[in-house]
């Protein structure tokens, strides 16, 4: 099935009962320090703590009974791994999961709690490939990658047709864009229910890859720079992009200190806990990157699987003490 609202429905039936509705959030606080309404769609309440479990489930679920049985694999640094862990353990199948060594362990203990097999891998794109085509070969299982299946796209623009159900007259959907598999099913969502909407994308200014992409009106690789946020380091996936082309209207990108910010400002007002890739559309409006005036903005709060042991600002306040800054 082709992506479109009818599959994305369809994905919503599906998973309806393996997923949360998750709320919708807003604030008074940031909503007078932005100037416009802002609705955050929190998908850090959503089963296995992030939007992933949306995909994830809606692509295990569609395989057949033969196709099931054999298992599932991917590569991934953490929630798409996780969110598959979970959706083959409902289903009662194997999964295998290749992870970076670097993998944030906070995500490593997630998949290993739905008895996933972890197979560690050197942190590079090739390394992870090559060990999941490995692992494929060896068990024949079928591949979900994380953002160019079709299926996960579908299962991601669930997220938006649950706010655009619970909250009238959206007029600007933000989301952050990796690999494109949550925008790509946000954008397809979002115009199809209401094509006036405008729908931007935010990724981290260390990993453009996607708004370098827009911008020249052709895939461009990069190497990847540090980001803090780890989930948005991916180059945005081939069909993911064809599907950006049409229905994205800009792509627009954050520094590393205002995604810290905007995170640490989440936390503190509404008192919720979001993961630094989360915090990247937020970001973009305390950078003024968007227009947002008189607006009202939908907002995918895509998870909340943080390292409590390794929090952003902590590094911020250990440098400053090391540099004779603070106190």
């Amino acid at each position: 099935m082709p992506l479109d609202l009818a599959a994305i429905r369809a994905a919503h039936e599906r998973i309806r009962s393996y997923i949360k509705r998750t709320p919708v959030l807003t604030s008074t606080r940031l909503d007078e320090a932005s100037g416009t309404s802002l609705f955050f769609k929190c998908e850090n309440f959503q089963k296995a703590g992030a939007f992933k479990a949306r995909g994830a489930t809606n692509a295990v679920f569609s395989l057949d009974d033969a196709t099931a049985q054999r298992g599932i694999a991917t590569h991934s640094s953490g929630n798409h791994g996780t969110a598959l862990a979970r959706a083959a353990k409902l289903r009662g199948i194997p999964a295998h999961i290749v992870m970076p060594s670097n993998s944030a362990k906070v995500k490593v203990r997630a998949v290993e709690s739905y008895g996933a097999r972890i197979v560690f891998c050197e942190p590079t794109q090739a390394a992870r490939e090559a060990a999941c085509a490995d692992v494929i070969a060896k068990t024949g299982a079928t591949l979900i990658h994380s953002f160019e299946n079709e299926d996960v796209m579908s299962g991601q623009g669930t997220a938006t047709v649950e706010l655009l159900e619970d909250v009238s007259n959206v007029d600007l959907m933000l989301c952050p864009v990796g690999g494109g598999g949550l925008l790509s099913g946000t954008a397809v969502a979002a115009k199809s229910m209401r094509p006036q909407i405008k729908v931007i994308a935010v990724e981290p200014e260390n990993a453009d890859d996607a708004a370098q992409s827009f911008r020249a009106g052709r895939l461009i690789r990069t190497e990847k720079k540090f980001t803090i946020a780890d989930g948005l380091r991916t180059n945005v996936g081939t069909p993911n992009f064809a599907i950006i082309q049409r229905y994205v209207d800009d792509i627009v990108t954050v520094s590393e200190e205002a995604i810290i910010m905007a995170m640490r400002t989440i936390w503190e007002t509404t008192k919720i806990i979001i993961e630094p890739s989360a915090a990247v559309p937020y970001a973009a409006i305390t950078e003024d990157k968007i227009d947002i005036g008189g607006k009202r903005v939908g907002i995918i709060l895509t998870g909340g699987n943080v390292d409590l042991d390794k929090l952003p600002w902590m590094g911020i306040r250990d440098q400053k003490s090391e540099d004779g800054v603070g106190s």
